[in-house]
């Protein structure tokens, strides 16, 4: 199955596929154990519970006054000549930047690592518009070749080993067959430095966007965001409302965070800070600037008081690095753009809840997620709400939420619940269900779909310790 045809609604089918590929199971578990490992060691020398504290504070700060410090990024990104552009949904984004390409007279454009770009589709709607859109991240640019979507918000390319690459560059650009990395990212680098040169524009996401300064703030490794940036004459840069932060003096505890949670770097080689379009004394930079701020879907779960925690989500990636669903079957199988427990609470916003029902279902509630997110989001608790929203037992504002699925499911939780605040009709039901035991159908629906049919106990926890102290 290629990952294009990837859904939400298949995961389950999905995710058996990806089980039954030992070679993608060796690649994520190997991958994992290592940022795992080196984000543990990343924070060695810090009071990282404090250091969360304070990430979640400068995120809840910034959502509490959202509306305002997007009107004062605003104010700010034109006083330093930096356009902004406001985008409703994916659609408005794309049709916003398909504009200002075609107003350029754009044919090529050149794009650093960009989850919201991914997020509305943006290649394929710039190549409906006859405009080449080409990834420049290295992941981003592996993927793209491999005619796929990124596996992970922080390393598209994670789910391939050195092997797959060198095969896939081979096939696609003609170089030899190696399993020195280094040698294929040189090989990478030299494909893609002509095509800095010549883009009409440069298109790039970003991490911070500061209200105070109207500054934005990219996180890199490559120096490819840098060179997206500044060698075109047009930077568009596309990011979520969310992103907005306060004051620059937030933007450095937000930082830490991000590099040691996301791979366990202190710092990433490069951090630039974007004010504006080419003033004439500087050494490079484009003749325009464009910032797009895009919604689709944000203010509805802003609305939401507990669903609101998502925003605080600075794309680190950490929780999809230790989920125990993920590691094992990749982003792919999600069929989203943004896979693993952040995806679970995100895209049923995104998508709706009727498409993406099976996502909430996907996790194993271990804490994980919750435990190693650097800005505290509660995705367990979230992801129990969704589940009760997707059977009908929510008032959520996500589209399709209140609307029972299974409806025999929700009824078998409402009665478990009532049975489990009364203790006499529960010692009576559990003798009911140890007399019926061997009654128990083959498959009890949806229960059985995914797991091995429960058989009830010959005796309870409870009897079997009664029967101990009468011995």
């Amino acid at each position: 199955m290629s990952v294009k045809t990837f859904t939400p609604a298949a995961f389950h089918h999905q995710s058996a596929q990806a089980l039954s590929n030992p070679q993608l199971r060796h690649n994520f578990r190997g991958a994992m154990d290592g940022l795992m490992a080196k984000r543990l060691g990343s924070f060695d020398s810090w009071d990282i519970e404090a250091l969360r504290d304070l990430g979640q504070g400068i995120r809840q700060k910034a959502l509490r006054h959202l509306p305002d410090l997007l009107e004062q990024l605003e104010a700010s990104c034109q006083r330093n000549g930096i356009t902004v552009h406001w985008a409703e949904s994916a659609d408005d984004a794309g049709r916003v930047i398909t504009e200002l390409c075609k107003a350029r007279g754009a044919q090529s454009v050149i794009k650093g690592k960009s989850m919201v770009s991914e997020e509305v589709e943006l290649n394929a709607r710039l190549a409906e518009a006859g405009i080449e859109a080409l990834e420049s991240d290295l992941g981003e640019y592996i993927v793209q070749m491999a005619d796929e979507t990124p596996s992970h918000i922080i390393m598209p390319a994670i789910h391939k080993n050195t092997a797959d690459i060198s095969t896939l560059m081979h096939q696609r650009t003609g170089t030899r067959e190696t399993n020195d990395a280094e040698e294929l990212t040189h090989a990478a680098r030299a494909q893609l430095r002509d095509r800095f040169q010549t883009a009409d524009v440069g298109i790039s996401g970003v991490n911070f966007a500061v209200a105070e300064t109207g500054t934005l703030c990219l996180v890199e490794n490559e120096g490819n965001g840098r060179l997206t940036t500044t060698v075109p004459p047009v930077h568009i840069a596309i990011t979520g409302i969310e992103k907005v932060v306060a004051e620059f003096k937030d933007v450095p505890p937000l930082y830490a965070l991000l590099t040691r949670s996301a791979i366990g770097q202190n710092v990433t080689t490069y951090f630039n800070m974007i004010s504006g379009p080419w003033r004439g004394q500087e050494v490079d930079g484009p003749e325009e600037v464009h910032l797009v701020l895009v919604d689709n879907g944000r203010s509805r779960m802003y609305q939401d008081e507990e669903y609101a925690e998502t925003l605080q989500c600075i794309r680190c990636g950490a929780c999809m690095n230790h989920c125990p669903v993920y590691t094992r079957v990749g982003g792919h199988t999600y069929g989203t753009t943004y896979p693993g427990p952040i995806g679970k609470i995100l895209m049923p916003h995104l998508l709706g809840l009727n498409t993406t029902k099976n996502l909430p279902t996907a996790s194993s509630l271990c804490g994980a997620c919750g435990e190693v997110c650097p800005v505290r989001i509660p995705i367990p608790k979230l992801l129990v709400r969704l589940r009760n929203e997707a059977v009908g037992e929510g008032k959520g504002n996500i589209e399709g939420a209140g609307s029972a699925r299974r409806p025999m499911e929700a009824m078998g939780w409402k009665l478990f619940s009532w049975l489990a605040r009364h203790p006499r009709c529960w010692r009576i039901g559990v003798r009911v269900v140890q007399a019926c035991r061997s009654a128990v159908p083959k498959r009890v629906a949806p229960w059985t779909d995914n797991r091995v049919r429960p058989t009830p106990a010959a005796t309870s926890l409870k009897q079997q310790l009664a029967q101990r102290r009468r011995s």
